[in-house]
């Protein structure tokens, strides 16, 4: 969030940020977007009753803020059907995985404990389905033979950092649409995710 929140604030992201919300009012996100001049919002999922009443709310608190793009940004919570439907075609989300690889969690202690050569990240559209709309781009890391999951994030986060705000970029020049199910780049349906090598420097 932070980084999207700076690029744009340069100049460098043709987009206005127009909040950030989150259902813990303790986020770290919210005071650092309060510190940039953006509006906040946090909104608790134990104050409903059930999710869909919790998603409901939370689209609605949304539609105040009139988005061209929701920008999921360790927003670790599933949202429902209705919610992502309602905002279908215009929600993005970063996952830690080489998907289809590894949805949910833990994905770097399950990329080690399975031997993988690479382990990455994954921009995606989002869908009902958990972690598996359109992948429109992921970022490859080597997994090393002395890496731990301390290390492993770190390699993978820096890679988050360049990847989301690319494709952000993408969504607002118009250069990314998602189209009956796909993700369509520059006119063409993207078959296989656009694929950005990491080297060990």
């Amino acid at each position: 969030m932070r980084v999207i929140a700076e690029r744009a604030a340069r100049g460098e992201l043709p987009i206005d940020v127009r909040a950030v919300i989150s259902d813990r009012a303790d986020a770290r996100g919210l005071e650092t977007a309060a510190s940039m001049g953006i509006p906040v919002a946090s909104l608790s999922p134990k104050d409903f009753p059930d999710r869909p009443s919790f998603d409901s709310a939370l689209a609605r608190l949304i539609d105040q803020y009139q988005p061209g793009l929701l920008i999921l940004a360790g927003f670790m919570r599933i949202l429902g059907g209705a919610f992502t439907s309602h905002f279908n075609g215009r929600t993005l989300n970063i996952h830690p995985s080489l998907l289809p690889k590894y949805r949910g969690l833990h994905t770097h202690r399950r990329a080690l404990e399975a031997g993988d050569a690479h382990h990455g990240v994954s921009v995606h559209f989002v869908t009902e389905e958990l972690d598996g709309g359109p992948v429109v781009i992921q970022a490859r890391v080597p997994v090393l033979p002395d890496d731990t999951e301390a290390t492993l994030i770190e390699r993978v986060q820096h890679q988050e950092h360049s990847i989301y705000p690319e494709v952000v970029g993408w969504f607002a020049s118009g250069r990314l649409v998602c189209r009956d199910g796909e993700a369509w780049l520059d006119g063409s349906p993207l078959k296989n995710p656009v694929i950005r090598e990491a080297s060990i420097t």
